[in-house]
């Protein structure tokens, strides 16, 4: 007798709750590498630059795709907070979804091998660690407890085995590292290669509550839900002094928040494969006012402590943004603006994100 065999794909994991958002400014090839692990999730494709730019998009994706034209559209005057010619529009797309869960990478990144040669299921990793527990109150020694194989050690206190809801999965990156401008010119052919698979650290961790890291952008999972309204990736690109701090100025404000709230964050596994470096020449002219700013900027966020009668995570970022005002605007008047454009984003999210709230319509397609 002939074995059948069903023709009909497994469902992923949150296929219903997920979205992908890629920020981009060229035709989407990239995706074809990704079709096993994307093609039934929800893409939010967010173009940047020249509106009138046809993007090309492999056949099968399920999609919507917004240009600037649409963000003005829908946004009108608020559109303002949207950053221009700098993937830190990608937060527009943040805005526009209706899913629980968010998971964004950048079109220079690839699928990834571990050790053994098998092709890493990002996506399914960086759910798995935000549907787990975090340990932001106390460090276990073997990372990630709530991981396949891993437990808490000796010595852990029974009373916070339950952990903290975790609101953001950070994974890495193999191939280019993401450095800054300076690093990349004194190590200009650096690599984190498989090769000896020394730089493959086969782990995830939380980051202790208190501390700040460098959130980077182009493999990241988070839950929109609870942490969504402090994903603002500021005001980068055209016509602003500063670029390349976009992720990293959303960390701090994330981090500052998840902690006041109790939520953990977590860095390590997924790795993706990033396989374009950037020029650094290009990336100083860019980093080069927040390459001096952030020596200011970080002991801020160091010792912001939100009152307890911020109670929500817009409450809590209406009052970063008066803090950073008052603060930082000393430091420089773009903080001043960029202040307003953090009140603006958050004016912008609960409107679309009311119950009777602007419906964001862009051109959608499957393409069979």
């Amino acid at each position: 007798m002939a074995q059948l065999y069903s023709s009909v794909k497994p469902t992923p994991m949150l296929k219903d709750e997920l979205d992908i958002v890629i920020p981009t400014i060229r035709n989407l090839d990239f995706l074809e590498m990704w079709r096993p692990f994307f093609e039934q999730y929800h893409l939010i494709i967010v173009q940047d630059g020249d509106p009138s730019r046809t993007i090309n998009i492999p056949k099968g994706f399920d999609y919507e795709l917004y240009n600037r034209n649409d963000i003005n559209r829908i946004l009108g005057p608020k559109a303002s907070c949207i950053s221009f010619k700098d993937s830190a529009c990608r937060c527009f797309g943040y805005m526009v979804s209706k899913k629980k869960y968010i998971y964004t990478i950048d079109d220079d990144c690839f699928v990834a091998k571990d050790p053994s040669g098998k092709e890493i299921n990002a996506l399914e990793q960086h759910i798995k660690n935000l549907l787990t527990p975090s340990t932001p109150h106390f460090f276990n020694t073997l990372y990630d407890p709530y991981g396949d194989g891993a437990d808490f050690v000796r010595g852990y206190p029974f009373s916070m085995r339950e952990g903290a809801i975790t609101a953001v999965s950070h994974g890495l990156w193999l191939n280019i590292p993401d450095y800054d401008a300076p690093t990349q010119l004194v190590k200009p052919l650096e690599r984190n290669s498989r090769k000896f698979f020394l730089p493959y650290v086969d782990a995830v961790m939380t980051i202790p509550k208190g501390t700040l890291f460098p959130m980077c952008g182009m493999n990241l999972a988070f839950d929109r839900e609870l942490i969504g309204p402090a994903m603002y990736f500021g005001l980068m690109g055209d016509g602003q002094p500063i670029g390349r701090y976009d992720d990293m100025w959303a960390g701090w404000c994330v981090k500052v928040i998840c902690d006041h709230m109790g939520w953990g964050v977590k860095t390590g596994l997924p790795y993706i494969w990033h396989s374009k470096a950037s020029n650094p020449f290009v990336n100083l002219r860019k980093e080069y006012n927040g390459i001096f700013w952030q020596e200011e900027a970080i002991p801020f966020f160091q010792s912001l402590a939100l009152p307890k009668e911020c109670t929500s995570v817009q409450q809590c970022y209406m009052e970063m943004a008066k803090l950073v005002k008052e603060k930082l605007g000393k430091v420089d008047p773009y903080f001043t603006k960029l202040a307003d454009g953090m009140v603006t984003w958050i004016e912008a999210w609960d409107e679309l994100n009311s119950p009777d709230g602007t419906e964001a319509k862009a051109p959608k397609g499957k393409d069979e």
